[in-house]
C-alpha cells in the first residue's frame, strides 16, 4: 500500500484525517458531504472520496464512530448523519483506500456486521456481546470484491460473496435501475417501490438505518483479479 499523504505542518506519523483535510484545503469543505452531515441527503457525496483519492489520500481516519443504534439513528438528521459515514467507507472500501473507522451496534445486533463484511473492518465494534468475535471473523474473511454491483448494456448484475457462496442477482428491468440510483446514498423507504425493496430486502442488499435505506453494495474501483474473473 502506498504511503500515508499528510498536510503540510501535520506530523508523519499521524494517518490522514477527513477533519485534517477540511483545515488543510478549503475547497474541500464545498464537496457534498464532506463535513458528513451538514448537506442534504440529495446532494451525493461520491466525489468525496474521489476527491481525496485524487488528493493522494491512501488511509483515511473516520472522525466519528458510525452509530448504529436505534437510538442514535431515531432522527432524520441522525440517520442522514450514519448513511453518510457508511457511504464514505463503501466508496473508498471500493477504491482500495485502507479505512480507519469504528461502528457500534445494538446490544442484541448479532446480524448487521455480516452485512457490512464487505467493507474495510472497522478498527472497533462496541455493543454486542459476542462483537470481539464478529470482528476477529470479520478481519479475517474480508477481501475487495466480496459483494460489489456492475452495470452492463441493458442490466445490472449483484455478485455477493458475504455468505461464503456466489450469490447472483441480474435485472434488465429499469425500475430496479431507478431504485438503486435512489438507495445509493440513502433514500426514504417509502421513496422506493414496495416489490423492489421487498427483493433488495429479502437478498440482503440494503441496510435500514432509521428511516432511510441504504445500498450496501459498492461498484468496484480496484480490481483484485481480470475483470472477466469477477
Amino acid at each position: 500500500m502506498s504511503t500515508v499523504l499528510h498536510p503540510p505542518g501535520i506530523r508523519r506519523e499521524f494517518p490522514l484525517t477527513v477533519a485534517a483535510w477540511r483545515d488543510y484545503d478549503r475547497d474541500v469543505c464545498t464537496l457534498p458531504g464532506m463535513s458528513l452531515g451538514d448537506h442534504e441527503l440529495s446532494r451525493p457525496i461520491a466525489l468525496e472520496s474521489e476527491h481525496l483519492w485524487n488528493l493522494g489520500a491512501r488511509r483515511v481516519v473516520m472522525p466519528h464512530t458510525i452509530d448504529l443504534t436505534r437510538a442514535a439513528t431515531s432522527t432524520q438528521e441522525a440517520a442522514q448523519h450514519t448513511v453518510r459515514s457508511l457511504s464514505l467507507v463503501r466508496d473508498l472500501t471500493a477504491r482500495a483506500v485502507l479505512v480507519e473507522w469504528r461502528l457500534r451496534l445494538d446490544p442484541g445486533d448479532e446480524a448487521t456486521w455480516k452485512l457490512l463484511s464487505h467493507l474495510q473492518p472497522p478498527q472497533q465494534v462496541d455493543g454486542p456481546q459476542q462483537a470481539d468475535e464478529q470482528l476477529l471473523t470479520w478481519r479475517h474473511s474480508h477481501y475487495l470484491c466480496k459483494c460489489l454491483w456492475r452495470q452492463g448494456p441493458g442490466f445490472i448484475q449483484i455478485r455477493d460473496r458475504r455468505w461464503g457462496d456466489l450469490r447472483r442477482f441480474t435485472s434488465d428491468e429499469a425500475h430496479y435501475h431507478q431504485a438503486i440510483a435512489l438507495l445509493d446514498y440513502g433514500t426514504p423507504a417509502a421513496s422506493v417501490p414496495p416489490e423492489v425493496l421487498a427483493d433488495f430486502t429479502e437478498e440482503h442488499l440494503v441496510l435500514s438505518v432509521g428511516e432511510f435505506v441504504w445500498w450496501l453494495p459498492y461498484r468496484v474501483k480496484r480490481w483484485i483479479q481480470e475483470a472477466m474473473a469477477i
